[in-house]
């Protein structure tokens, strides 16, 4: 049974603003240098050497090895989940003041993004919800995959059946997005449903962060798919 000291303990790994905005980085689902985050967070690589060890540690973040470079990430999707959670409890403040170049990125990370490895905010949502309508999703107890739904995502979607199979990780959940306030699909569907979007050029990563667009060929496809229309004039990078 886990006890208080370890629930402290684990919530103390958060409960700095330089370790959380590294946590918040690694949620685009990518391994990230020291020094990369370092730079994204805004102190020293020492500083960031340090916050990363605690956090390896603590068994948020797992460590990668690739010849002469050191990589982090989350250690798995449970920590994603967990973050984006905590991030979604949150109770929103006016934003200070900011330059224009970051009211930009902003409003890109509402509009459509990576939330580990599944699409989040407008888009995410729009999405989810067009699937929910369709009769792909039953939301009516929780998430869950319908069989038209899996056939769509084996079908038109041309996701492979192997993706779709019982594992260690729920096939469906829903993931409270923490810019909508409302539930985007997540889970191995979501992690798939991702995959196929970009790498059929429907979205493209906005950067080297978690913001994504959706690209002209996106559009016709969504429309195609699911009937989405609105996401033409609301779409991530269009004005």
């Amino acid at each position: 049974m886990t006890s208080a000291a370890d629930l402290a303990s684990l919530a103390a790994l958060l409960a700095d603003e330089t370790r959380a905005a590294i946590c918040l980085a690694l949620l685009d689902g990518r391994a990230w240098t020291a020094g990369e985050l370092a730079a994204h967070a805004r102190v020293a690589p020492s500083t960031a050497t340090a916050h990363l060890h605690r956090l390896v540690d603590g068994g948020l973040l797992v460590e990668r090895r690739q010849g002469r470079h050191r990589y982090v990430q989350l250690a798995d999707p449970t920590v994603a989940q967990l973050i984006e959670d905590l991030a979604g409890r949150v109770t929103r403040r006016p934003d200070p003041p900011r330059g224009l170049r970051a009211v930009t990125a902003s409003e890109a990370l509402r509009r459509g993004r990576t939330c580990y490895d599944h699409l989040a905010g407008r888009l995410g949502v729009a999405v989810t919800d067009a699937m929910t309508g369709a009769g792909l999703l039953d939301v009516s107890g929780g998430f869950a995959l319908t069989p038209a739904g899996r056939a769509w995502l084996t079908g038109p979607v041309e996701i492979r059946a192997e993706q779709l199979r019982p594992g260690g990780r729920p096939l469906v959940r829903g993931c409270l997005d923490w810019t909508e306030r409302r539930q985007h699909l997540a889970g191995r569907a979501g992690a798939a449903l991702c995959t196929a979007f970009l790498d059929r050029g429907w979205v493209v990563r906005i950067g080297s962060g978690r913001a994504v667009r959706l690209t002209s060929s996106g559009e016709a496809a969504l429309r195609d798919l699911l009937g989405l229309t609105d996401l033409v004039a609301s779409a991530p990078g269009r004005p």
